[in-house]
């Protein structure tokens, strides 16, 4: 703290526009967002921020304003998932980053069970978070529309399923993805591809089969479909029950890197060998798939700018907005199993 705030006291705005030679309103909209400010003012903020070791009273400020200044990232899957299943991981740092430059906060909550989901509710409900970015959906989980009727600002990854009151969402074409992916493999000469995809209470486990299928045309199977839960363990086992089935599989597309991971360890197991065996595909590029061995052909899913767009769309609901739907492109990450 420099000597003009004086050592006894917390330094204030004012002494932080004092120090910045601009007004404590100005100091207020930097702190809150930065909205309708100067990036010379901004930085002639920063600055006198450091200098003054200027805080902002939080608690103050939620008295005043009726706000907790904080978001929920709400995850409705097993607790495990989260670290088992890098893209929980990649979604928690993005919108973590994106609130920091805000000066928010960002509270982790699961919702697995029902006792979790009433949690949660009550929590929520209660005005502990000023919106909820909600990071999984399933049909028959009834929390999204908990959240819809209790009027808690809240954004999706993915479009919900099911018939739900209007909710913004940050999503990717799943059908045109499992699309592009598929036609990759038929353009390398397969033609009894698999598809391992997620449960079809998910948008991605319908949307992503959906495509594939399609895709497929004439070539569909069902017998070579499989649908599980998005882990490892899900992957190897559909994998070992597909090869039990129909042993000549040339290639099959897992509908998350990490399934695919597993996958290929059942392919191996059966003494088989990727790619030259059978191609695996995988989806989201999550980081796992540049470092597996063999590198995993993916989706590539833009993890930054869907967590990110989930942090600017849930703050515009909560101002009073109502955003559109926001749907990114995927890019295809051709690599070493396909």
């Amino acid at each position: 703290m420099n000597g003009s705030t004086g050592a006894s006291r917390r330094p204030t705005i004012r002494d932080v526009a004092a120090a910045a030679g601009v007004s404590h309103g100005t100091v207020s909209r930097v702190i809150n967002g930065g909205h309708w400010v100067s990036p010379e003012a901004r930085d002639a903020v920063d600055r006198a921020i450091r200098e003054t070791g200027y805080t902002a009273n939080h608690a103050a400020r939620s008295l005043a304003t009726g706000r907790s200044n904080s978001l929920a990232f709400l995850l409705t899957e097993p607790q495990h998932l989260l670290f088992a299943d890098p893209t929980f991981a990649l979604l928690l740092r993005g919108a973590t980053e994106a609130l920091a430059q805000r000066s928010m906060t960002l509270v982790l909550m699961i919702a697995d069970t029902a006792a979790e989901r009433a949690n949660v509710e009550r929590y929520v409900r209660a005005g502990h978070v000023d919106g909820v970015l909600l990071i999984s959906s399933h049909e028959s989980n009834p929390l999204l529309s908990s959240l819809i009727a209790g009027g808690v600002p809240t954004v999706c990854t993915g479009v919900p399923l099911g018939d739900r009151a209007h909710v913004p969402t940050v999503s990717v074409d799943e059908q045109e993805s499992a699309r592009t992916m598929t036609r990759h493999l038929l353009s390398r000469g397969h033609r009894r591809i698999a598809v391992i995809t997620g449960p079809d209470d998910t948008p991605g486990g319908r949307y992503r089969l959906a495509g594939f299928r399609s895709e497929m045309g004439d070539l569909f199977d069902p017998a070579l479909v499989e649908q599980d839960v998005y882990s490892s363990d899900a992957g190897a086992a559909a994998m070992t029950r597909l090869l039990e089935r129909a042993p000549d599989i040339d290639a099959v597309f897992a509908a998350s890197d990490v399934m695919a991971v597993g996958a290929i360890a059942a392919i191996r197991r059966s003494g088989r060998r990727v790619p030259d065996d059978i191609a695996v595909a995988g989806f989201d590029d999550s980081g796992l798939a540049a470092t597996h061995d063999p590198p995993l052909t993916t989706m590539r899913q833009p993890w930054n700018e869907i967590s990110s767009a989930m942090v600017d769309m849930v703050l515009q609901v909560i101002a009073g907005g109502d955003p559109e739907p926001l749907v990114l492109p995927t890019s295809l990450i051709v690599r070493d199993t396909a």
